[in-house]
C-alpha cells in the first residue's frame, strides 16, 4: 500500500487535492497533515487519517511521515519564513525515508528577471534542494489562481467596475480546483516522476479582458479603470487588506501587466484529461445573475 500525504489539509488547495485524492484511491491510502487537526475534522470523517504538523517542527514532521511514500508540500504561507519551512518538510521527509515530494512553485518563464517578493527566491531555494536531497520529485508549477481575479480588481468589480494599475498583459489563470484535481492525478499514477508542468489554464486575459467578460455576462457596462500603483494600494487598505498584503497583491498584478504568466501549455490539459475552467466559465458561474 503506497500512503499519501498532503500537508496544508485544512487549507483550500491542501483539502482540495485530498478530496480529489478521494476519487481515485482508497481513503485508507490518505493522510493529510494540519497544525490543528480539529480543523479537518471533514476530511477525518471520510476516513482520511489526519496527522498532527508544523513546518516549524522538524521533529513532528519526521513523526507525521512515518510510513509515507508520497508528500505534496503545499506552500507554506508568504510573510512566515517560507526558507525555514519549506528546508524542514524537505529534510524531515528524506530523513523518514519518503520517496517521492512533489511540490507547487509558482510558473516563472524562462529566462525572467521578475521577483515576486516572498515567493520567486523561496520557490527556487525550494527546487535547489530537491535537485541535492536524493527525494524523487515532481513539480507542479501553478499560474495566478481564478479565484484572485476579484482581489486583483480592486473588489467587488462587477459593480464597481476593474481597478487596476495600467498595463496589457495578460495571465493564463487556473482555478483551485482543476489544479488540485492535478495534484491528485500527479500523486496518484506512475510516470510523473522528476518532472516538471507549467499548470497554465487559459485563454490569458488582461484586466481589461476581465471587465469586457463581466460585461457580457451581466448584459451592462463593466469599465476598466487605470489608476495608479498608489491608489490601488490605497483602494485594497480601504477594503481592509493590511499594507505588506496590499503591496503583495500589487506585485502579482504587476506580474500580470508584464506578462509572467501568459504562457501556454496544455500540461493542465493532459492531467485532467479535459479543457480547464476558462476564465469566462469561471466569471460567470461566480457573476452570473449577481449583479445590483
Amino acid at each position: 500500500m503506497t500512503r499519501i500525504l498532503v500537508t496544508g489539509a485544512t487549507g483550500n488547495i491542501g483539502r482540495m487535492t485530498l478530496e480529489h485524492l478521494l476519487k481515485r484511491r482508497p481513503a485508507g491510502d490518505l493522510v493529510g497533515l494540519a497544525r490543528d487537526p480539529a480543523r479537518a475534522s471533514g476530511l477525518a470523517s471520510k476516513g482520511i487519517e489526519i496527522r498532527r504538523g508544523d513546518y516549524f517542527d522538524h521533529d513532528g514532521l519526521l513523526r507525521a511521515f512515518d510510513g509515507i511514500e508520497k508528500v505534496m508540500l503545499v506552500s507554506a504561507t508568504a510573510f512566515t519564513d517560507r526558507k525555514t519551512q519549506h528546508e524542514n518538510v524537505i529534510n524531515a521527509a528524506r530523513h523518514a525515508g519518503v520517496k517521492h515530494l512533489v511540490y507547487m512553485p509558482i510558473i516563472r518563464k524562462t529566462g525572467s528577471v521578475f521577483v515576486l517578493p516572498q515567493v520567486t527566491e523561496e520557490d527556487r531555494r525550494v527546487e535547489e534542494r530537491l535537485k541535492v536531497s536524493g527525494l524523487t520529485c515532481t513539480l507542479v508549477r501553478h499560474p495566478p489562481f481564478l479565484e484572485n481575479i476579484e482581489t486583483y480588481a480592486g473588489g467587488n468589480p462587477l459593480n464597481a467596475g476593474v481597478h487596476a494599475p495600467a498595463g496589457a498583459g495578460k495571465a493564463a489563470y487556473a482555478c483551485r480546483e482543476d489544479l488540485a484535481e492535478a495534484h491528485a492525478v500527479v500523486l496518484s499514477e506512475a510516470g510523473h516522476e522528476n518532472k516538471a508542468y507549467a499548470l497554465y489554464g487559459g485563454p490569458p486575459v488582461s484586466f481589461r479582458d476581465v471587465a469586457q467578460i463581466l460585461s457580457e455576462i451581466s448584459g451592462g457596462p463593466v469599465p476598466f479603470h487605470a489608476i495608479s500603483d498608489q491608489d490601488y494600494v490605497a483602494r485594497l487598505m480601504a477594503a481592509g487588506l493590511p499594507e505588506p498584503a496590499a503591496g503583495f497583491v500589487l506585485a502579482w498584478v504587476q506580474g500580470v501587466n508584464a506578462g509572467e504568466w501568459d504562457g501556454q501549455s496544455d500540461d493542465l490539459e493532459k492531467l485532467l484529461g479535459r479543457k480547464p475552467t476558462t476564465p469566462t466559465e469561471f466569471l460567470r458561474a461566480s457573476y452570473g445573475g449577481n449583479r445590483g
